[in-house]
């Protein structure tokens, strides 16, 4: 029988966007289908550069008509900053809230009853859920209070990566993150920043690194290149027990495999999967590039 869990996220920071225009704002802006709030309570999205790199990664919870950003602590300053940029003479207003509230993850139980948003994880219904509490308040009925490092064996053990430790952010497309498998990319919405880029790559099926799965007894650290026959394969991501994540060329890790090569980081065997909720696949044949 699973522990209902509940972690308070110290490295997440909330920014909270109000007012007459909040909506339209936002949602000409990111990745994420606001439409989808007022049945889910929360979405998973981005903000893109025009050359459809993610520059942020957030959820965005309703709260009373205000819009609740979950995302990086260190990204909090910066990200208020850039939609003080996009304003214009929109009717809104921006708060960084990080001081006020805190954001926490619960998962391997029934929906919590807390004092704040909350909602399930629109990525996989298997993370659970997400709430923006008052600070002090991160406490839940019949959840065993839990660690980041709790929450990240639970997030790695799904296949799931986390911008800021798996990734930096400015360096990858949103299907480089998996984000289009894990809905925080609304195809069908209309314009958002980045969205020529991002909607030939899907439409193209151009995208050839993904985060997969990647298995082994020690693993490499996170950063370490993953090579095959001494060519980069991708690059080792966080790990927690025997299990961990990777960012890595689709074509040339099935090449490696169908020859029979190990794939190593630093010296440390590893073995590559993809997750079992993932669209994409393996190659159906290795390519050159």
């Amino acid at each position: 029988m699973s522990v209902a869990r509940i972690a308070e996220m110290e490295r997440r920071g909330v920014v909270a966007v109000e007012g007459a225009d909040a909506r339209k704002f936002i949602g000409d802006l990111v990745t994420a289908d606001l439409d989808r709030l007022d049945t889910a309570g929360a979405v998973f999205g981005a903000l893109l550069s025009p050359q459809g790199k993610v520059l942020f990664d957030f959820f965005i919870l309703a709260d009373e008509g205000r819009l609740l950003f979950d995302l990086p602590a260190p990204l909090v300053g910066e990200f208020v900053k850039r939609l003080g940029f996009y304003k214009l003479r929109a009717k809104v207003t921006i708060a960084d809230l990080s001081q006020e509230r805190s954001v926490a993850v619960m998962w391997g139980g029934e929906h919590p009853a807390v004092d704040g948003p909350v909602a399930r994880d629109s990525r996989l219904d298997a993370l659970g859920f997400r709430a923006i509490l008052p600070k002090g308040s991160v406490m839940a009925a019949d959840h065993e209070e839990s660690s980041e490092a709790d929450y990240d064996a639970h997030r790695i053990a799904l296949g799931i990566p986390e911008g800021g430790i798996d990734f930096a952010f400015g360096d990858v497309f949103p299907h480089d993150v998996d984000m289009d498998d894990l809905h925080g990319v609304a195809f069908d919405k209309g314009c958002f920043i980045g969205q020529e880029v991002v909607s030939r790559m899907e439409h193209r099926g151009t995208a050839r690194r993904r985060f997969v799965i990647m298995a082994g007894g020690d693993l490499p650290t996170p950063g370490t290149e993953l090579v095959a026959a001494g060519r980069p394969v991708g690059i080792a991501g966080s790990s927690a027990g025997g299990t961990g994540l990777a960012l890595v060329r689709l074509d040339r890790a099935r090449a490696a495999m169908e020859a029979g090569d190990a794939i190593t980081g630093g010296g440390l065997a590893v073995t590559l999967s993809l997750p079992p909720w993932a669209r994409f696949a393996w190659p159906a044949a290795t390519t050159e590039g």
